[in-house]
């Protein structure tokens, strides 16, 4: 992983990062990926002291599990981690960050132990009045020695020899700096010599009460010994909740580090996704002080970059596979994240530097090789190369890496590549797995413009980019002539080639869409006429019985000899006889061309009229049909209305954001709709609402209600540090 953090420059950009860790762990969290997410965006919305340094504890877990003392330094450690867990359950968190902390319980032993340290990580007096006893006693004698050394410094004997009037600690004993010749004056043991060759002494008036001292700290030594064999006790017994509140520590400090570090700098996270797409939109290399944004849509299997030296390819494909990076590992960075979209890939390799090296014996050409051969056995990798072409023969390069690509193309892996080889990019551009992207150049300005055209493929401008970094101009004449003005008209031959591909790629998209639209009308045309065929069969069915039953009556009073009642039904039997007939074609005005008609439920538009049949446009095909298949829809003109004056006041006072919190869904909605309103009224063009996370009830209802309103042009999960899958970001 540093090989490639290195590769991609981003070596500052972690080391500034892990400056927000209270202790150093690897980027990888393990777990959901997707809970992480959640967790950093929630956090986004607080402001946290963040904990202290702290040391890994591991060392002291195994010494408990083998029922080891541990040092009070260490204990303080572990006490340390618990008040800052305390410190959080005293904020009010909402959602799944609640959850987790009130989650966490402390036991109550090791909760009173926390409240026997001080601040500082000392044991307070208050535990063991022997404490208070002992630290009075050092106190005395403290007094004592500082009473003696001051005498010293003061007195008029020891003035020519005295260095400076400090009170120096030397192997943990008052010491004074003397110069050679002190012994007739003063009586002492040396304890070091300074940088000057001065002496360090201790005088023997204070060893009685330095050795006093000693005794006194022993006993404090051996007491907190006795406390810190106590508590050990108690963490032995506590040890899976001690393992279990340090790992939790580490996570939360995962997620704080990356929130604090996103703050720092503005930046947002992007939780990668299954779909291996990448759209980049606004992203800034984190290694570029004054970076020029790029945005690049990479949907395909290969990116090839082709353009100007110096023009920015290298650093757009650093710039493809850092996203990536940061994105796997959950960091953030500057990037407009609404817009973006990053796969996500289990392998990650950037095959950027000159591999050829004295130690391994290989060359440019066979590292590259057997790099190429890893990515055989691998799968879900983001792949980089620069300069593919280098290190060997350009025209064998270009054929071996176009029957290599094709292969990796059918292992579902993406690679960018960047390369100045006409040929190769000639070759897989024919693909269309490949997208093409060209460093763009200002023929006028003589200088690279740092931006990126798709479809297309690129000049490299050798010769402009020589006489730009001070190549003499009659040595690149001379270099014109000997390139050859053949192959310059070879170069425009290629260009045109490759845009003729496009456009003709760009054609049968067309077509393709035609002949989707035509099977589709075709269906629709088909259902139609098994729907009016089953109407018209369902009618027939009706009539014919309607007359069987009429029949039937006019046999049964025929048999009861009821002459009157026999003509009635034979009547309705004549009537419900002559209703089977189908009917008569219902007779239209006069079509012509620009009116508009239907076709069973079809609606379109007249081209043309000829005798009995009509063209007519329906959704972009033209269909020749029968005029009396067709209905003439009848255009209502619009009654001229008398003139209104409208007035509609702006609301006194609006605001830019919503907060629907702890509101039922249907007072969230009426409250959308006056807020919508009023901000539509105050000309406010983007708004935010808040509607939490929650069980998820009030965003699903929100959201849908926005998919609804006419005056709402699209909506959008706000950033991460302005409220996340909290809030939605509104456009009108």
């Amino acid at each position: 992983m540093d090989k490639l953090i290195s590769s991609l420059d981003l070596d500052d950009y972690i080391a500034r990062y892990k400056n927000y860790l209270a202790r150093e762990k690897p980027l990888f969290m393990e777990g959901d990926s997707g809970l992480h997410f959640r967790f950093i965006n929630e956090l986004c919305r607080y402001e946290l002291i963040p904990p202290s340094k702290a040391p890994n504890l591991d060392t002291g877990l195994m010494h408990l599990s083998k029922r080891g003392i541990l040092h009070i330094d260490e204990i303080w450690e572990f006490i340390k981690i618990v008040r800052y867990f305390l410190y959080l359950k005293s904020k009010k968190f909402e959602g799944f960050l609640a959850e987790w902390i009130l989650g966490i319980n402390i036991p109550r032993s090791i909760f009173d132990i926390h409240n026997w340290f001080d601040d500082k990580g000392g044991l307070k007096e208050e535990i063991d009045p022997r404490f208070g006893a002992i630290n009075s006693a050092l106190k005395i004698v403290k007094e004592k020695i500082n009473g003696v050394l001051k005498s010293l410094v003061s007195s008029s004997k020891l003035q020519e020899f005295l260095v400076d009037t400090q009170i120096h600690f030397i192997n943990s004993k008052e010491a004074l700096l003397l110069r050679g010749g002190y012994m007739h004056v003063i009586k002492g043991a040396v304890a070091g010599r300074s940088a000057g060759g001065y002496f360090y002494v201790v005088p023997s008036a204070l060893e009685a009460f330095q050795k006093q001292e000693a005794e006194i700290i022993s006993q404090k030594e051996a007491l907190i010994y006795e406390y810190a064999k106590k508590i050990s006790a108690e963490f032995e017994k506590n040890r899976l909740f001690l393992k279990f509140i340090n790992r939790e520590f580490d996570r939360f400090d995962n997620y704080l580090a990356r929130v604090m570090f996103a703050k720092a700098n503005d930046m947002e996270f992007i939780l990668p996704s299954r779909n291996k797409e990448m759209i980049l939109k606004e992203f800034a290399h984190p290694a570029l002080k004054e970076p020029k944004r790029v945005s690049v849509e990479f949907k395909k299997s290969i990116l090839l970059v082709t353009g100007v030296n110096a023009g920015g390819k290298t650093m757009l494909l650093k710039s493809v596979l850092s996203a990536a990076f940061l994105a796997k590992y959950l960091l953030p960075m500057k990037i407009n994240a609404a817009g973006s979209h990053i796969g996500s890939f289990k392998h990650i390799r950037a095959v950027i530097e000159d591999t050829q090296n004295v130690k391994n014996d290989i060359s440019t050409f066979a590292g590259r090789m057997i790099e190429f051969n890893r990515l055989f056995t691998l799968n879900s990798v983001l792949v980089g190369v620069d300069e593919i072409e280098l290190g060997t023969d350009a025209d064998e390069a270009a054929n071996l890496f176009c029957a290599i690509l094709e292969f990796l193309i059918k292992k579902d892996i993406k690679i960018v590549i960047t390369t100045h080889h006409k040929r190769l990019a000639s070759m897989l551009a024919a693909n269309e797995q490949v997208e093409l992207l060209a460093a763009l150049y200002d023929e006028k300005a003589q200088r690279p413009t740092y931006n990126f055209l798709a479809g297309t493929i690129g000049k490299s401008y050798a010769f402009e980019t020589a006489l730009r970094y001070g190549i003499a101009q009659n040595i690149v004449e001379n270099a014109r002539i000997l390139y050859g003005k053949d192959k310059e008209k070879l170069n425009d031959l290629i260009q045109k080639n490759i845009d003729l591909e496009l456009k003709t790629r760009e054609k049968l998209k067309e077509i393709e869409t035609k002949t989707h639209k035509i099977e589709k009308l075709s269906n629709s045309l088909e259902e139609q006429k098994e729907i009016q065929t089953r109407e018209f069969e369902a009618l027939k069915f009706k009539f014919e019985r309607e007359y069987q039953e009429a029949v039937n009556l006019a046999k049964s009073a025929a048999r009861q000899n009821e002459s009157k009642e026999i003509h009635k039904l034979l009547n309705k039997a004549d009537k419900a006889k002559k209703n089977i007939t189908p009917p008569k074609p219902i007779v239209h005005k006069e079509l012509k061309a620009g009116d508009k008609v239907k076709y069973g439920t079809l609606k379109g538009v007249v081209t043309a009229v000829k005798k009995d049949e009509a063209s007519v446009d329906i959704d972009g095909i033209t269909m020749r049909l029968l005029k009396s298949s067709l209905k003439k829809l009848s255009v209502i003109e619009p009654k001229k209305a008398p003139k209104t004056s409208i007035s509609v006041s702006r609301p006194q006072s609006a605001s830019v954001t919503l907060d629907l919190h702890a509101l039922r869904a249907d007072e969230a909605i009426e409250k959308c709709d006056k807020f919508l309103s009023d901000a539509l009224l105050a000309g406010f063009d983007e708004v935010r609402i808040y509607h939490g996370v929650g069980t998820g009830k009030l965003a699903f209802a929100v959201r849908n209600f926005l998919k609804t309103h006419p005056s709402v042009k699209e909506f959008f999960d706000a950033p991460v540090n302005q409220g996340g899958a909290g809030a939605v970001t509104v456009r009108l």
